[in-house]
């Protein structure tokens, strides 16, 4: 009797140890619902959905604090802390907080006008002149000049828009020298010669090329900053209509723009907000960067946000989940509004791309005036339970209810407010 009781004392103390071995194996983290790695802002309460009988432990208490009973950590200051979760005083599982500097910002969605400067001129095609001899040349074309190519110099002269560069040609060609023109191209910066060729038909000279010095179009705020009044908008990188290539930014502005009417959206036709710009002198802020995840720089001054008396918080991209959320855009002159959309798939990225996760819009009011998302909502920021989660990038050709949308930490790691190499320190 007693070597069957001390048995079973045993065998229950063998497995008491096996599952409290086993519960601080990381595969057994998923089961409390537990990440190794967690990054969250500092003043920003977590909850863990764990059974009432455990509680949880901080290592640096000044950087994260654990609530006691209450399964709640309450990050106090940037750093790194480690979370014990205890069943008892036995440590189950562990998980590393990251945190990160309180980030709030205002969500955008006011319609923009953007007018954007390339830092010289860009070739975006070629001109064949057909000369007396019969002949059809480019000399451009044949010194080698590429679509795309950006003119930054001719003859050692700076070029600031495309005006300038016929002088320089024509008063060339008359005195039959040979142009020293200076090309950047990706990251070389190199110089060929081109000479000048006589256009007959109206008697001047021509390199045979057509060139273009600034891109306009109309697009969406994402969101802006009180404090410093950087801002970012659009969710994806301004491309020339000719070339598809991204065009490198050499200064522009972002302009008031009201919207005067929508071309709803159809299978098969995407959609676009027509608008115009009331006040082309008055600017809003400048460009100072055109990325893969839109163009940024800073306000002039902070706006009135119609919608928030307040920044809201802002989330990282493992904290976007699958379901019902928000987005601001102007559909009618310059007031913003919020619509109903879902969002139906949440892409993990581990390098950040414009296609984060796809949205729907459910808001029949939208969908009866635009058909869904259109042309010039890039950038509608995107809400979700009180926070920016997003913003508009793309709408499905095939459907214009549905489109993708971009994590906004990729976009606000353009920017000084969360710098795409910042870590918090250690504590």
């Amino acid at each position: 009797m007693q070597r069957e009781h001390r048995w079973k004392r045993n065998a229950a103390v063998l497995l008491i140890f096996t599952l409290l071995l086993i519960a601080q194996t990381p595969l057994f983290a998923p089961f409390l619902n537990i990440a190794p790695l967690k990054r969250v802002f500092a003043g920003a309460p977590y909850t863990l959905n764990l059974p009432t009988a455990f509680r949880l432990v901080s290592t640096v208490p000044a950087v994260v604090t654990a609530v006691p009973d209450a399964r709640k950590i309450v990050p106090a200051d940037a750093g790194v802390a480690a979370v014990d979760v205890m069943l008892g005083h036995v440590p189950l599982s562990r998980m590393n907080v990251h945190v990160y500097p309180d980030l709030k910002v205002y969500p955008g969605g006011q319609s923009i006008g953007v007018k954007l400067r390339t830092p010289g001129i860009l070739v975006v095609g070629y001109k064949k002149v057909s000369t007396s001899e019969g002949e059809n040349v480019s000399p451009a074309e044949q010194a080698a000049v590429k679509v795309g190519d950006i003119i930054r110099r001719v003859d050692g002269q700076e070029l600031k828009d495309a005006g300038a560069l016929t002088p320089i040609v024509e008063r060339a060609g008359r005195e039959g020298r040979t142009l020293n023109v200076e090309i950047v191209r990706g990251d070389r910066t190199f110089t060929v010669p081109v000479k000048p060729v006589l256009d007959p038909q109206d008697n001047t000279f021509k390199l045979g090329l057509f060139v273009r010095d600034s891109a306009a179009g109309i697009g969406t705020l994402t969101f802006f900053d009180p404090n410093t009044r950087a801002y970012g908008a659009l969710g994806h990188v301004i491309s020339d209509l000719d070339t598809k290539r991204p065009i490198a930014a050499g200064g522009g502005a972002i302009l008031p723009s009201t919207v005067t009417a929508v071309d709803r959206g159809t299978p098969g036709r995407p959609g676009a907000i027509r608008a115009v710009f009331p006040d082309e002198r008055k600017k809003i802020g400048d460009i100072e960067r055109n990325t893969p995840f839109g163009i940024f720089g800073h306000l002039q001054e902070v706006p009135k946000h119609p919608l928030y008396d307040r920044p809201i918080p802002v989330s990282f991209a493992e904290d976007v989940k699958v379901g019902p959320a928000k987005m601001l855009t102007v559909i009618d002159g310059d007031r913003v509004e919020a619509y109903d959309i879902e969002i139906t798939a949440v892409f993990h990225q581990e390098v950040p791309s414009t296609k984060s996760m796809v949205i729907r819009v459910t808001d029949p009011r939208l969908i009866e005036k635009t058909g869904g998302i259109v042309q010039g909502m890039s950038g509608s920021p995107i809400i979700q339970d009180g926070r920016l989660v997003g913003a508009v990038t793309h709408v499905f050709v095939g459907d214009s209810t549905q489109g993708y949308g971009v994590f906004i930490e990729w976009m606000l790691r353009m920017t000084e407010l969360m710098r795409e190499t910042s870590e918090p320190n250690a504590a």
